[in-house]
């Protein structure tokens, strides 16, 4: 069944052409500008400016974790066809170790580095780092006149003096030594 319309034939045309070539308008439109604006400006900064190796060196130790980071450093990002190779220097003990995590390590350097890492090559040598390891700091606390008198104590039947003098250091260096992480903070 047809139904005419009350708008005139010459009206309801013209709408229909205006209608074809007009196009509607988001109501916020404002947001992706901003961010094509803020990638802009921000795209020649920071760790962007910096070539891949050297922000894998910056974040080696977040990138790899703390067990892997005594062992092993990254050392070249070279590219090819099908992508780029990876060289890390190794130490020789723990080349099996680091071996066994390459596929770990594979994935987290692609996401670091910006994708297409596709092996990685293990050199073994020597580590060359800028900062030296750090070893736990021992704080030495003084020995009490009661633990010394316990350590007195119990070495009492040791015949040999100076066997006896040797556990009774071992002693007072065992109870006076505590680790900087394990003890309290005096500040």
């Amino acid at each position: 069944m047809v139904t005419r319309s009350s708008i005139d034939p010459i009206e309801e045309a013209r709408a229909r052409v205006r209608l074809r070539y007009m196009r509607g308008r988001a109501v916020h439109p404002g947001m992706a500008k901003i961010g094509v604006a803020a990638e802009r400006l921000t795209r020649k900064s920071g760790a962007k400016k910096l070539p891949p190796i050297q922000v894998l060196k910056n974040r080696w130790r977040e990138i790899a974790g703390e067990q892997l980071y005594k062992f092993c450093r990254p050392e070249r990002l070279s590219g090819g066809k099908d992508g780029r190779v990876l060289t890390l220097r190794v130490l020789p003990q723990a080349a099996p170790m680091v071996q066994h995590q390459s596929e770990t390590i594979r994935q987290r350097v692609s996401v670091a580095a910006g994708g297409d890492v596709v092996s990685i090559k293990l050199v073994q040598g020597a580590l060359t780092t800028s900062e030296p390891p750090q070893k736990p700091r021992r704080v030495i606390r003084p020995l009490t006149p009661k633990e010394r008198a316990e350590l007195e104590a119990s070495t009492a039947g040791i015949q040999d003096k100076r066997l006896r003098e040797a556990i009774v250091a071992l002693g007072a260096a065992m109870l006076t030594a505590e680790d900087t992480e394990t003890a309290p903070d005096k500040s």
